[in-house]
Parts: C-alpha cells; structure tokens; sequence
C-alpha cells in the first residue's frame, strides 16, 4: 500500500499516468452517482403494484383519479408514460387507438433517451483506464530497459531505476484495474436496471392501451 501511495509523489516515475487514471475515475464516479441516483431512485416504480391500481381506476372509468395516481409521481418514467396516455382519453374524452398510440410513444419517446444518457460514458471510461493504464505499464518497462542499458553508472544505481520503473508499471496498471473495474460493475448494473424499465414500460403501456380502447 505504501509502494502505491507514493505513486503519486510529484517525483515519480509514471506519476501523471496515475494522475490522469485518477481524473478519470473522478469523473466516472460523479456519472455513477448521477446516474444511479436518477435510474435507481428518481426514475423507478414498482410496476406491478402502481399498474394495478391503474388498471382498478381505469376498469371503473375512473380515468382522471388514474391520471391523478400519475402526477402524484412525475419524477417515476413509467408513471409518465402511462400518464400521457390517461390524459388524452381524461381530458379529450377519447378512447381512439390510434390517438392514444401516439400520446404513449410521444411519453415514451420522451423519457427513454433521459433514462439511457450518459451511462455509455461509464464503458468508456473504463475502457480509457485500462488503456492509461497500460499506457503507464509500457513507459515503465521502457524505464526499466532505459536503465539495464544505460553505461556510466554502477550497478547499485541501475538497480534502483529498474525497480523504479517496474514500479511505475506495476502501479499504473494497478491503478488503471482499480477504476476499470468498478465502473465496469456499475454500468452493468445500472443498464441492466435501465433495460428492466423500459421492459416494464413497454409491457405496461401495451396492456393498458388494450384496456383503454377495449375489444378493437
């Protein structure tokens, strides 16, 4: 742990690779927050229960007490979603299907790409960590080679730049791993949460189409 710590001395061999790993993983950490924060928290409901009550609503012609169990939640996409359907039979007074389609891919459409921004960033990050990373590996070996051939100096000079540059190899590619891989972990989990909303949003909204306008 010391040997990795004092990587980052300003003295250091291949101490702004580990600087610039870090910048990195700053900033793939502030997406990951932003980003579970709205998909976990702010964006997600449980479907079943709150489609359930819709459904309840609905069946009782109860269209605008459905729209209303919506924006009591407008931060929740599938909530959303579904609201923009509601309104337009609610407040149009319609049950045509092809005017309701339209209202829910208009939500859908809306909604989808705020749920999918800026979580690709959190891939491509690690990937540009683990090749800084690697990038840091190579200049260390190029360092510890530099010094195996360097003539003019004694032996126990050499020794101490070979393991100077093994070092910043071995640590640089340490650092690059050590932010990869989180944020490798977190995207999976945040697109993988992502995908399951939009699964529910497209299951839901079909359902409650098909209740809306009856037997077409």
């Amino acid at each position: 742990m010391n040997e990795f710590i004092a990587a980052f001395r300003p003295d250091s061999d291949g101490v702004w690779y580990v600087y610039a790993i870090a910048f990195v993983g700053a900033f793939a950490l502030a997406i990951a927050i932003e980003r579970a924060y709205y998909i976990i928290v702010r964006s997600n409901i449980n479907a079943p229960k709150f489609m359930a009550e819709i459904r309840k609503l609905v069946k009782a012609g109860e269209y605008k007490k459905a729209l209303a169990l919506c924006e009591a939640a407008p931060n929740k996409a599938l909530a959303r979603v579904v609201a923009a359907g509601l309104r337009k039979v609610a407040e149009n007074d319609t049950t045509d299907f092809r005017a309701i389609q339209n209202s829910v891919d208009e939500g859908t459409l809306e909604i989808i790409p705020k749920l999918q921004e800026r979580t690709g960033f959190l891939a491509m990050l690690a990937n540009v960590a683990t090749l800084l990373g690697l990038m840091g590996t190579i200049w260390g070996l190029i360092l510890a080679f530099r010094s195996v051939s360097s003539a003019g100096i004694d032996a126990a000079e050499k020794a101490r730049m070979l393991a100077a540059g093994i070092s910043a190899a071995m640590n640089t590619t340490l650092m690059g791993l050590a932010v990869a891989i989180p944020a490798i972990l977190i995207y999976t989990m945040i697109h993988n949460r992502t995908v399951k909303i939009i699964d529910e949003i497209d299951e839901h909204t079909v359902k409650l189409i098909n209740l809306l306008t009856g037997n077409r």
